[in-house]
């Protein structure tokens, strides 16, 4: 029998860690990702304005509400303050 892997989830409202948008694959179990891009694309991302930013929990937490990914994934990563792509084809002619 082969190994079988959990659909990734998101609980219905309340806060997620990066872990779980970007999955850990060397978790216990592992975590399959949301969003499959590594930390350090996300994280430039957020700087970017491409993905939303963190609430702080405290001094070293950070987390995500869930509303703000569930927003990012119907409208698609692109879709975040206007189309990236509409912008290029613009920026093109």
């Amino acid at each position: 029998m082969g190994i079988i892997t959990p659909k990734p989830t998101l609980p219905e409202t309340g806060f997620v860690r990066l872990s779980n948008i970007i999955g850990d694959a060397k978790a216990d179990p592992p975590i399959p990702a949301i969003i499959p891009v590594s930390r350090s694309t996300w994280l430039e991302g957020v700087k970017n304005g491409r993905y939303p930013r963190p609430v702080k929990l405290g001094p070293r937490i950070a987390a995500w509400r869930v509303s703000d990914i569930r927003d990012l994934i119907s409208h698609g990563i692109n879709g975040r303050n206007g189309s990236d792509a509409e912008e290029q084809k613009a920026n093109v002619k």
